[in-house]
């Protein structure tokens, strides 16, 4: 295949016109190498990498913690769908038995392959329980438990060393001492936290390197008393999530954020629960009641419970309702998840030898015009 005249999105970060050259599922570098030359014609839209999602819970009725193999099946149906080609879908803070059982059907369905017209799954955001009661937010309290690193070892072992992401709030007992031992088997993040600034630092000097969905379920940035946000800040190889949902975060601290971090150290996620991709209703998260109207999803009590928004638009959103520019967007949404999970060998930049996954996006409004994956349209 031969994709003509796109605005190609780089691996130096900025947009060029020229053709894409695709052979069987990857990419390739000049036209000799492609035997079937049949062309889609891109003149106006951008060409951009296939997305990763290394945080979100399901979309389409379907959460990871349902612990079936069809729930993960169906959420990689959906996300490929929309141009999201790699997934590491997180839990919630449950009990041990339902984590073992999630980490088990992940073992089982990754052993299975990557299967066609569905996201790949890479792995396991282990999002809870070693969060702070204090700062649950949408995490079910009573399942929350003191890091643990016995426990960490059977639920990764469980999962065939699946854990890619490990949330922590380092405050907590024995927080440090996993911090430690275990940032190099897996990415050790802040999350669900009451950290002060003091606490966070010697979480990143132990090993920690990420945050999870900056500023919510944290204590706020102030000028007397930074937090985590103003630790990760100092810390240089410290990366952060960020939700551009329209409803976690307002524009202007959306702005801010790149400001500060610049768009090296930014991770665009969804943060997405079972109703991403349906109509408003009743649905749950975490085994917790969750009421959907338009963008917002909350608990009775009014917390927001996850996004129903998938992470191409978010990507939109970011851009087009928040004055992010697309090549920045793309890199927080394509690249820079894809090197934290170690896939960008692989994925994350339209590049010779790499998976052939591109997103054609219209000029005019960010729509999509196509999505191909593995060198094959959707």
């Amino acid at each position: 295949m031969i994709i003509k005249n796109a605005s190609v999105y780089t691996e130096d970060g900025i947009f060029v016109t020229k053709d894409i050259y695709i052979e069987g599922d990857s990419f390739t570098d000049c036209v000799e190498k492609v035997t079937d030359k049949s062309e889609i014609d891109a003149s106006d839209c951008y060409a951009i990498p296939g997305l990763t999602d290394v945080h979100f819970h399901g979309c389409m009725g379907h959460d990871f913690c349902d612990g079936t193999r069809e729930a993960v099946d169906e959420m990689a149906l959906y996300e490929a769908s929309v141009g999201v080609t790699n997934i590491v879908p997180a839990t919630m803070t449950l009990s041990e038995e339902m984590l073992l059982t999630i980490c088990k059907t992940a073992k089982s369905y990754a052993e299975e392959g990557f299967l066609p017209k569905r996201a790949r799954f890479y792995g396991i955001n282990m999002e809870g329980p070693f969060v702070a009661p204090a700062k649950k937010g949408a995490q079910n309290g009573e399942y929350i438990h003191d890091p643990d690193i016995a426990m960490f070892d059977r639920l990764n072992e469980a999962s065939g060393g699946r854990v890619k992401l490990l949330a922590i709030a380092p405050e907590q007992n024995g927080a440090m001492e996993l911090i430690e031992k275990k940032h190099h088997e897996t990415v050790i993040s802040l999350a669900h936290t009451c950290a002060d600034y003091d606490t966070a630092i010697e979480a990143f000097e132990k090993g920690a390197s990420h945050v999870t969905h900056l500023y919510n379920a944290m204590n706020p940035y102030t000028h007397r008393a930074p937090g985590p946000i103003g630790a990760a800040a100092d810390k240089e190889k410290a990366e952060v999530e960020l939700i551009c949902d329209g409803v976690h975060i307002h524009p202007a601290s959306v702005r801010t954020t790149f400001k500060i971090f610049g768009d090296d150290r930014i991770i665009l996620i969804s943060d997405s629960m079972r109703a991403t991709g349906l109509e408003d209703g009743d649905y749950t998260l975490g085994g917790q009641a969750v009421k959907v109207t338009g963008n917002l999803a909350t608990l009775a009590d009014g917390t927001i419970a996850g996004s129903v928004t998938n992470l191409m638009d978010c990507l939109r959103t970011a851009v087009l309702k928040m004055g992010i520019p697309l090549s920045s967007a793309v890199k927080c949404a394509a690249v820079n998840p894809a090197k934290c999970v170690g896939i960008y060998d692989e994925h994350g930049s339209i590049s010779a030898g790499k998976k052939a996954d591109v997103v054609l996006l219209k000029k005019a409004d960010l729509s999509s015009k196509q999505v191909i994956m593995n060198g094959q349209p959707l």
